[in-house]
């Protein structure tokens, strides 16, 4: 299977307003899906944006960042999975 054939196994989130732009989630992110944006957010700072596919969902970004609440890591499932562990889970655009 190749890179471009797996499927994401999560996703992340990063706040503009908490993130400070130091660079150090890019550095750790073993997938490398993360990078500095050319935007500013209010601090005049580029913040990390995700590339948007590719995540593992390891969440080694969240515990490199010295910001408290700038990235937050979703795991994501499947339906098979969370149906074995007894969950219903909602994902946007999947069919109710």
């Amino acid at each position: 299977m190749t890179e471009a054939e797996k499927q994401d196994r999560g996703q992340l989130r990063v706040n503009e307003d908490e993130c400070k732009g130091c660079g150090l989630c890019v550095e750790a992110c073993p997938p490398k899906v993360i990078g500095l944006s050319e935007r500013l957010n209010h601090y005049g700072y580029r913040t990390a944006a995700y590339a948007g596919a590719g995540c593992t969902g390891c969440g080694i970004c969240f515990l490199a960042c010295p910001e408290p609440g700038a990235i937050t890591v979703f795991r994501l499932c499947d339906a098979v999975t969370a149906k074995v562990r007894g969950r219903v889970i909602q994902m946007q655009g999947a069919p109710r």
